[in-house]
């Protein structure tokens, strides 16, 4: 099976597997030079190219697997998959910061001899590759897909450790004082941590089933009974998103209306339009809910509703 199989050769894949197949080679490069040169800053650098890597590979599977149509035991097909994904590689990230953060504080009380010319030499080669695949990856920004956000948020964290890596060669090649290499490499790692700890919440919160955050709930079912003059209340809402899908289930209360499906297709119109929501299942009563878990959410009671006009 060919990588082009595998890959269709879409905008993002492409974009995706360039960027793979040049981080993975100069992490590589990166971290036989630290090790050669004996630079903590660079084996840093590497780790975080590492995740980058990963993060990739990830990118890459996902879009790969969000081809794969829905089945009957998939009904979603595998969209979870990425988050799923995006979730092992963020915690790989904090794995890393803490061996780097445990390395860097070991080098601290006893400094380590560190050669300064193949470490600036690397870690430059190291910065080009990564504007070269924060730049690819940038022209794919018109679709804001997570994972393709992921991937060159890595690379933008990245680009700055391949920074520290050549301060610190700089001051080592003209002060001699090594323990600039750990610093600046703790430095790196506090840039990994914040966009790993990001990450790991995100794909935390969607694992969880968690609403999307920029919907506020209460606020879509006060906004539902304004807007739309025959429902009354808005409860039993679960709301939830699977890679870019947004799913919705919610029980409406209704004024009788002349024409149902007329009155459904308004609501999932407003969902839609309003808030992204392209899968919406709504069951509509004419009285009040009878369902043993429904009080649950109805803050909003049925009374508050009557100042409606036409």
């Amino acid at each position: 099976m060919s990588a082009s199989s595998f890959f269709p050769q879409d905008g993002n894949s492409k974009r995706l597997l360039i960027a793979f197949a040049v981080t993975t080679l100069f992490m590589v490069a990166e971290a036989i030079g630290g090790w050669l040169s004996g630079s903590l800053a660079l084996l840093a650098d590497a780790g975080h190219m590492l995740t980058d890597s990963a993060a990739l590979f990830i990118a890459l599977m996902a879009v790969h697997f969000s081809r794969r149509k829905p089945d009957s035991r998939h009904t979603f097909g595998y969209l979870r998959l990425t988050t799923l994904a995006a979730f092992v590689n963020a915690a790989a990230l904090l794995l890393i910061v803490v061996l780097i953060f445990w390395e860097a504080v070991r080098r601290f009380f006893t400094p380590h001899e560190v050669m300064g010319v193949p470490m600036l030499i690397i870690a430059t080669a190291g910065l080009c590759a990564n504007i070269f695949c924060f730049w690819i990856l940038h022209r794919g920004e018109e679709e804001k897909n997570i994972n393709v956000r992921a991937a060159a948020l890595h690379v933008m964290g990245d680009l700055l450790g391949s920074v520290g890596a050549i301060v610190a060669a700089v001051v080592i090649l003209t002060t001699g004082w090594t323990p600039i290499d750990p610093i600046l490499s703790v430095l790196v790692s506090v840039l990994v941590l914040r966009s790993a700890w990001r990450l790991l919440k995100e794909s935390f919160h969607e694992l969880l089933e968690g609403a999307p955050q920029e919907i506020d709930i209460n606020k879509l079912r006060k906004d539902l009974c304004t807007s739309i003059y025959e429902v009354r209340d808005v409860h039993h809402v679960h709301l939830w998103q699977v890679g870019d899908q947004r799913l919705m289930t919610l029980h409406v209360q209704v004024i009788p209306p002349q024409d149902n499906d007329e009155l459904l297709q308004r609501i999932q119109h407003h969902l839609l339009h309003h808030y992204h929501i392209g899968h919406a299942t709504i069951q509509m009563e004419y009285q009040h809910c009878k369902a043993p878990d429904c009080g649950i959410n109805q803050t909003a009671s049925a009374g508050e509703h009557h100042h409606h006009h036409h």
